[in-house]
């Protein structure tokens, strides 16, 4: 007898390998897949905008990647004592145009440079609602607490959602290696401030246009998280508090089913033993002079080292 629906990520003929380079770009939880991807020291890149939540936006900073395009002054609006650009997160917020303009451009030459050695692509759109900034009549990723007046909140048409997936998938496979891998998804977040109602259109008519342009490309793929969440854990014990938040628990277990598809053996057992690495160095003692302490940490060291023969990029930098 069984007790709940589980959903299955179809088996990748494709696998990602321990040297293999990964973008991924989208909602908070592209950030949650990438920080499971670095704990493994698998060479990872998430966000060079920040978080960002829907296709046209991430189609505006694919472009601008792609393009290795900077922001000028003129890009920029001030507000509550902070220059902010519209197409970023509040984290390039800064007091001082200098100061958001390096931190905007630094992030997109590294974005540029990475994605043309990058094997893998991960999307994860969270919504189909845009907001259009009144003022300068401009589309927007984020709107930086500006009082709501400012703003006019709008739906993504199909074409539109369709038309922005598709230049953002023409944009990657033009800058990245041949025969890179996008693979797209869902956020399993609900915007439950959009309503519940227009929440579950939006994510609909996410899904629908990701299905009518992803058989267009072999190489695009689509990634069933949301229904995992939605249908697989089908239980607010798997939510943050807030409920609406996967928790720790359901992020990990995404990302097994995800790693079951997409990891050759290789890279599962070293991602696997990084993670078991990760682990042992939270451990804490009260006495560092202790002789059993001094042999784990060499352990721990000799454990690294053999790690580190397995791949030609630096892992466990900061721990050594």
């Amino acid at each position: 007898m069984k007790f709940r629906t589980e959903v299955h990520i179809e088996d990748s003929a494709r696998k990602i390998g321990v040297e293999d380079k990964i973008f991924s770009i989208g909602s908070c939880f592209s950030t949650e897949l990438s920080d499971l991807l670095k704990m493994g020291q698998l060479q990872t890149l998430n966000n060079p905008f920040g978080t960002v939540f829907n296709p046209f936006s991430i189609n505006t900073a694919i472009k601008k990647l792609h393009d290795s395009e900077f922001y000028t002054e003129d890009d920029l609006i001030s507000f509550n004592n902070e220059v902010i650009s519209l197409d970023h997160h509040t984290s390039f917020n800064s007091r001082f145009a200098h100061q958001t303009l390096e931190k905007i451009n630094t992030s997109i030459e590294a974005g540029n440079l990475f994605l043309q050695e990058t094997n893998w692509v991960v999307i994860t759109y969270g919504t189909s609602f845009i907001h259009e900034f009144i003022p300068r009549k401009k589309l927007v990723a984020n709107c930086h607490k500006i009082p709501g007046k400012h703003f006019e909140k709008l739906l993504l048409t199909q074409q539109e959602l369709e038309d922005s997936i598709n230049e953002t998938i023409d944009n990657l496979n033009d800058i990245c290696k041949e025969n890179v891998q996008i693979l797209f998804t869902v956020s399993p977040v609900r915007h439950t401030k959009d309503g519940i109602v227009e929440n579950n259109l939006s994510k609909s008519k996410l899904t629908s246009a990701i299905h009518e342009v992803l058989p267009r490309f072999s190489n695009c793929h689509y990634l069933p998280i949301f229904e995992i969440m939605m249908d697989d854990l089908r239980d607010y014990r798997f939510y943050k508090d807030d409920m609406i938040h996967p928790n720790s628990q359901a992020v990990t277990y995404i990302f097994e089913k995800f790693g079951n598809s997409f990891f050759s053996d290789e890279t599962m057992d070293f991602v696997e033993e990084n993670f078991s690495i990760t682990k042992a160095l939270e451990h804490k003692t009260d006495d560092e002079n202790n002789p059993k302490y001094l042999e784990f940490c060499e352990n721990l060291k000799g454990r690294i080292a053999l790690q580190q023969t397995k791949v030609k990029h630096s892992i466990f930098e900061d721990k050594r």
